[in-house]
């Protein structure tokens, strides 16, 4: 083909170009045009798809003829095949279509774009033919910002939040694969596809998971892939939902890690254990495949029966004791010993020891087993009552103090109690530690044995006979003057050490001849006080002092000349000598008297009282 532009440059007369065409083509130019290009009907103008011939092909570039005054050059790589990954060139006078894209009038220059005008007739086919929700499939292309690339017969864009139902750590590992997804967005002006392989995959599960539901029924064997493990157990995909193996449900026998029965991506088969179409939820079994070992449980294991087992396990209250596979019994702590108080399982086993155990008890519906250690042992308890009996004098050892008495070990695991109140007949004990110490050696008295409880009562008192009896009161009759140490105040009187581990009592009223309000404005704790006995109550063990009638009886000795001189006369209102007395006494003074009298044997006994207390 001439090319009219090029001869311009050459200033080529327009009369000398009409004679070339002229000799070319045998006719007139104006006649020879339309054969070549006026016959062709196709409009120039950036941005058309129109019909060209490849005229050659070179190495880098493909020159096309579509009819106008020159011809487009475009480059050879727009034929690159993005699916087998290489340039397929066109062959030499192939039809083609091509995209004008852009026209220089001046110099008749023309630009084409093959790729543009393959991609523009893709587009208008994938519109003709798709609209948003359909399901098309593609190849992955490459990786971009956000997302990925597929060819679907047009590029469209896939989120990285709709590559998969879980958003893959990379989504690079879907290049070259074909996948389907659904169109989710075409923006015909931005020519721009958007489209989702997550939604697609939710509802074919959600199908997948209706279709199931209706189909699955308890006690049917299914296959399934081990999707996720975790500490409680494994999910297994069913084919449309997942099912809960609970670590339970893998074994009838104890499991610690669900990963020794199962791996992810594994195929098992389990058993439907049960189907909620409400919560959409599905337990499954692995053991339930196979007989449980607690059917004949009591054939196996009678009560009373003895087994060698394994410890699996310890937890604060007891041992768990592996009879069988599946078959665990619980020896409780209470029944490890017969004579050591066992605080914890582990002082006595440990995990795998091998131990005798006898069977105490059977539950079958719980699966529950009591076992006991002890009752493989002799016990102790059971020569109790023989080796000490009530009046037996023993030696122990304190092994522990409370607020109510010290526990006396006698030998290996028999303990005596001696309580608080046992302890001394006149020493008030609060708390043990104030007369014993853990590991003191004592000598007790036997009280009594209760050997359904296993108890054993024990007294240190009873050692020697209550001086209470007949000591005291012989030694502190009423009139009695003796000289005591204070030890305590209350707001009712003082108590006063007469000797060690004995009290008495001197009440409020007892202090002083006149009235006190406060037994601390008379003696105070640690003062030596000269005190009278008034009464001695064996029976409650109770002493009653008086310091103001001491102090009375101390005056009389001092002033002896009114006692063994003449006798003072007394004038008794007219009455002279007589030995009767007073004739008579004012009603105040009469009612005072009684007052002083009732009001004196009232606190005393207050004040005793306490002191027992």
């Amino acid at each position: 083909m001439v090319n009219r532009n090029l001869l311009r440059e050459f200033d080529v007369p327009d009369v000398e170009i009409d004679q070339e065409i002229q000799q070319s083509l045998g006719a007139p130019a104006e006649e020879a045009l339309p054969a070549a290009y006026l016959a062709n009907d196709q409009v120039f103008e950036p941005g058309r798809v129109v019909v060209g011939t490849v005229r050659a092909v070179t190495d880098s570039d493909v020159v096309v003829d579509i009819g106008y005054k020159s011809e487009g050059i475009i480059p050879l790589e727009e034929w690159k095949d993005d699916a087998q990954g290489k340039i397929v060139p066109p062959q030499v006078g192939e039809q083609v279509q091509v995209m004008i894209e852009g026209i220089e009038e001046q110099g008749g220059v023309i630009s084409l774009s093959y790729r543009r005008a393959r991609r523009q007739q893709e587009w208008e086919r994938f519109l003709r033919q798709h609209r948003p929700g359909d399901v098309v499939s593609g190849v992955v292309t490459r990786k971009v910002k956000g997302g990925l690339l597929v060819n679907v017969g047009v590029p469209a864009f896939l989120p990285a939040s709709q590559v998969d139902i879980r958003r893959p750590a990379d989504v690079g590992e879907y290049i070259g694969q074909e996948i389907r997804c659904k169109i989710l967005k075409i923006d015909e002006a931005r020519r721009n596809i958007v489209v989702s392989r997550r939604q697609l995959l939710e509802e074919e599960r959600e199908e997948r998971k209706r279709r199931l539901l209706e189909e699955l029924q308890p006690g049917q064997i299914r296959k399934g892939v081990v999707k996720s493990i975790t500490d409680f157990g494994a999910f297994i995909d069913l084919g449309g939902m997942d099912g809960l193996l609970h670590i339970t449900d893998m074994s009838w026998g104890r499991v610690q890690d669900p990963r020794d029965i199962v791996r992810e991506g594994q195929e098992i088969e389990v058993y439907i254990i049960g189907v909620d179409r409400q919560k959409e939820r599905i337990a499954v079994g692995l053991k339930q495949k196979t007989p449980s070992p607690w059917e004949n449980i009591e054939e196996k294991y009678p009560v009373g029966s003895r087994h060698v087992g394994e410890v699996v396990n310890i937890m604060p209250y007891g041992a768990f004791v592996k009879l069988e596979p599946g078959v665990e019994g619980l020896v409780h702590v209470s029944e490890m010993s017969w004579t050591r108080r066992v605080n914890h399982p582990n002082e006595i086993v440990s995990i795998g020891d091998k131990v005798e155990v006898e069977v105490l008890g059977i539950n079958k519906e719980k699966q529950e087993i009591s076992l006991g250690i002890k009752q493989c042992q002799p016990n102790p308890w059971d020569l109790v009552p023989e080796k000490y009996p009530p009046g037996a004098i023993v030696t122990g050892t304190v092994r522990s103090l409370a607020s109510y008495g010290a526990f006396v070990e006698l030998e290996e695991g028999v303990e005596g109690l001696l309580h608080i109140n046992d302890i001394s007949w006149v020493k008030k004990v609060n708390h043990p530690s104030e007369v014993l110490q853990k590991g003191d050696k004592v000598t007790c008295v036997v009280l009594g044995v209760d050997h359904e409880r296993r108890r054993i009562s024990l007294g240190m008192k009873q050692l020697a006979t209550d001086p209470w009896e007949t000591d005291i009161p012989n030694r502190y009759q009423p009139g009695t003057v003796i000289v005591g140490r204070v030890t305590k105040l209350t707001n009712f009187g003082a108590f006063v050490e007469l000797e060690p581990g004995l009290e008495g009592l001197l009440h409020i009223t007892e202090l002083a001849d006149h009235r006190v309000e406060n037994p601390g404005e008379v003696v105070r704790v640690g003062d030596v006080v000269e005190v009278k006995v008034l009464s001695v109550d064996p029976t409650e063990r109770k002493i009653r002092l008086s310091r103001k009638r001491a102090q009375w009886g101390k005056g009389e000795e001092e002033g002896p000349a009114e006692t063994t001189g003449r006798p003072r006369r007394e004038l008794k209102g007219g009455t002279g000598e007589s030995s009767s007395g007073q004739l008579f006494s004012l009603p105040q003074q009469k009612r005072r008297e009684k007052s002083a009298g009732s009001s004196e044997s009232g606190a005393a006994n207050q004040g005793q009282s306490e002191s027992a207390g």
